[in-house]
């Protein structure tokens, strides 16, 4: 970084990226004026150490200039979600909101929605968690029995669904109900949920009350029945005119900052958030809560208010970035929200350093009990999954500092392997996860375990020696007599002679083994059920190359089923309309096989 190039920068607003010698970015910032900001680094002494810290790696900066503002701030959140530079507060990547859809079908259906919206569907929310969407559909479809199925089972219905048996669905697919019925249903929901709901009682009154007068007591009885439903939502959701708010609190101990967000919709609060943002050494709750803004909503659909705990001085910038309202000193009847908001967030923070320290305990303890000659602060631990040898595969769960890192799960579907041979499988996983991370040059784990006995153990030990790492500690975790937790074998091997370790059931290291080899076998289970069920559902024509869908409808027609086709000679395979004499020959070869 030249001198000159400080000397010469432009004086208008725009971004920032400080960038070590490596080139990459370590910060990104926003500047209303970009000379004046980013000299201030580097002509003046600093107070605290992160900012020390971030100035003796600088190597260079890159500018990028902005028209507005407004615009500096946008392009700052997009670099920082970008690059998570590793000065700057980050946030854990959040999913978009989930949302309820109803489709432009015949016979419309209901249900949860996330990610990109499809313009031909009506889109009611967003919601804060996927949970209140479920439950709010679970309730609404007592009241409107909308169809919540995919299209694919609503097509091949020839009689009405377990659904319509409980009454949980009017069964549009068999005619059960008229379309005109149907689609007023329909309207009914979606005027509901359009936050309409006096308008949408009032209709279902007077259409209660018609029904009475010609005698149609059965459909006056319906309309009753979602009336009362209705009129139940309505008192949960009592105070109206609060609206749609998010209310956020922030609170700080030991360096540590917690963010609380409050969801609150149509006055009642139907879900909360915490937050722990990173790198907030030596910040103040407002620059803590400036930051946190536009990285946690930025990209999603934003409340129509958000109350804060804190007066920002950038307030009115990113209430214009956000289009929303923001407010730091709310009238009496919100006052209550913020406290309850900064409450909470002093709990969680709470709970969250206690839970820092129960890790830290139990990693020391797990050093203790292994030998190490440092605090384990990345494992990884491996299982084996199969249901007699069919469809196996193993998993690799990655835990650092005493916490699962699922971004870093992997899975291997095990090939060419005798069915039911887990030394071969679990050979198969060490060997193409360790491989691959020294061909990568990736860090390596402190400890790795493997579900099983000795035997898994060896297997384990002999692939790393052959692939020439010898700086992981292997641990076997052997199960307890009737595989009840807390009665496991720890085994090891050192200098050529085996060790075991019985814990007892209470202790803190063995908690957390425990915790990581119940993680690895969770998820093994749900790959190999994922998998078995993809087998079970696929014909195994789809796996010959050149067999498309409709090769396989005409051969599935000819002879009636797969069943006989496995028994096909290629002879009469190529009988069928479509089929090459060479491509006979691969299937028939394909089944002998």
């Amino acid at each position: 970084m030249t001198l000159d190039k400080l000397k010469n920068l432009t004086t208008q607003s725009g971004v920032y990226q400080m960038l070590d010698k490596q080139g990459s970015v370590i910060y990104v910032g926003k500047a209303k004026n970009l000379k004046k900001r980013v000299s201030s680094y580097f002509n003046k002494t600093h107070q605290d150490n992160k900012t020390r810290a971030l100035v003796s790696n600088i190597a260079d900066f890159d500018v990028l200039i902005t028209s507005t503002e407004t615009q500096a701030l946008l392009l700052e959140n997009e670099l920082i979600k970008q690059h998570r530079p590793r000065y700057n507060i980050l946030l854990k990547d959040a999913k978009s909101y989930p949302y309820i859809y109803i489709s432009n079908d015949k016979h419309p259906r209901v249900g949860f929605y996330r990610g990109a919206k499809n313009k031909n569907y009506q889109f009611f929310g967003p919601y804060p968690s996927a949970h209140v969407v479920r439950e709010s559909l679970s309730l609404l479809k007592k009241i409107f029995k909308l169809r919540q199925c995919t299209n694919t089972t609503y097509r091949s219905r020839l009689r009405a669904c377990l659904e319509y048996q409980i009454d949980l669905c009017s069964a549009p697919c068999v005619n059960k109900i008229s379309d005109k019925d149907y689609m007023q249903d329909v309207q009914m929901m979606s005027l509901f949920l359009s936050g309409r709901g006096v308008q949408t009682l009032d209709k279902i009154s007077q259409k209660m009350q018609i029904a009475a007068k010609n005698q149609e007591f059965e459909l006056a009885a319906r309309l009753r029945d979602q009336m009362i439903g209705l009129r139940t939502i309505q008192e949960q959701h009592s105070s109206q005119s609060m609206g749609n708010i998010d209310v956020i609190g922030v609170a700080t101990q030991q360096g540590v900052h917690a963010v609380e967000v409050l969801f609150i919709r149509s006055g009642k609060q139907i879900a909360q958030e915490c937050s722990f943002p990173k790198n907030t050494q030596g910040k103040n709750n407002k620059e803590v809560l400036s930051a946190f803004l536009p990285l946690y909503y930025l990209g999603k659909d934003t409340s129509a208010q958000l109350l804060l705990s804190e007066k920002l001085a950038d307030r009115n910038l990113i209430a214009k970035a956000l289009s929303t309202k923001i407010t730091d000193t709310p009238h009496k009847d919100k006052r209550h929200l913020l406290k309850i908001a900064v409450l909470t967030a002093q709990e969680n923070l709470k709970q969250h350093l206690a839970s820092k320290f129960s890790k830290h305990v139990q990693l020391q303890q797990l050093q203790n009990t292994l030998n190490l000659q440092a605090l384990p602060n990345m494992m990884e631990c491996f299982d084996i999954s199969h249901t007699m040898g069919e469809a196996t595969v193993a998993s690799c769960v990655v835990f650092e500092k005493g916490l699962p890192e699922v971004k870093k799960y992997r899975q291997f579907n095990i090939k060419n392997v005798t069915a039911g041979d887990d030394y071969g499988a679990i050979r198969q996983a060490i060997f193409r996860r360790y491989s691959r991370l020294l061909k990568d040059q990736k860090p390596l784990p402190d400890v790795v375990f493997v579900d099983g006995g000795l035997g898994q153990l060896n297997q384990a030990i002999m692939v790393m020696n052959s692939i020439g790492i010898d700086s992981i500690q292997l641990v076997g975790v052997a199960k307890g007599e009737g595989r009840k937790p807390g009665l496991e074998t720890l085994i090891l091997v050192k200098d050529g002679k085996t060790q075991k370790i019985n814990l007892p059931p209470h202790d803190q290291a063995l908690i957390l083994i425990n915790h990581i080899r119940d993680e690895a076998h969770r998820f093994a289970i749900k790959n190999h059920r994922q998998k078995r069920a993809k087998k079970r559902t696929t014909s195994a024509l789809e796996d010959i190359q050149g067999i498309g869908k409709t090769r396989r409808v005409a051969l599935l027609n000819h002879f009636g089923g797969l069943q006989e086709i496995e028994k096909a000679s290629a002879e009469e395979i190529v009988k069928v309309k479509g089929i090459s004499h060479k491509l006979a020959d691969k299937i028939a070869e394909n089944f002998k096989k």
